[in-house]
């Protein structure tokens, strides 16, 4: 996996490279991420004719004001969770009109883990729309590191994820 900002450059690249090939124009949703995910994406030049738009939803009530994310859903689930990151990226495809979009959420300490979710979990979700369907797939993921080499690694592989799709 790519984790230096130059291996994250080409990765984004690659990205770009894939969406305008496909002819697709992307949305992110971020939360322990802060937009770094958006950040690599329009870095890249010639951006614009893939990229929709980025959300930076990091507090729970810009999850539900500009995501969609239902208050039940963070209530039962919590922030880091499957159902919650699903929501987001819907609501970053949906709200942005793209052709796919990608979220993540997680928890890249130092502190905010717990046994169940530890410092370092990552939640993933990727949503492609197809003509009228749209399809939502999610992947959990524990890294090891510090608070920066979490966010790296949650970047990399958030956008190795889009390659996947």
């Amino acid at each position: 996996m790519a984790y230096s900002d130059e291996e994250l450059a080409r990765l984004a690249a690659q990205v770009g490279e894939h969406l305008l090939a496909s002819q697709r124009r992307i949305s992110t949703a971020e939360s322990c991420t802060g937009g770094w995910i958006a950040k690599a994406l329009t870095d890249i030049r010639g951006s614009s004719q893939w990229f929709e738009t980025g959300y930076v939803a990091y507090a729970d009530s810009a999850k539900t004001q500009l995501l969609q994310v239902l208050p039940k859903e963070l209530a039962e689930h919590g922030a880091v969770s499957e159902p919650v990151v699903r929501a987001m990226a819907e609501g970053a495809l949906s709200g942005a009109g793209a052709d796919i979009a990608v979220a993540v959420s997680g928890i890249a300490g130092p502190d905010g883990g717990t046994p169940g979710k530890p410092v370092g979990t990552v939640w993933f979700a990727w949503s492609v729309k197809r003509g009228r369907r749209i399809r939502t797939e999610a992947r959990m993921r524990v890294f090891k590191g510090d608070r920066e080499l979490v966010r790296r690694k949650a970047v990399s592989a958030a956008l190795t994820g889009v390659l996947e799709r």
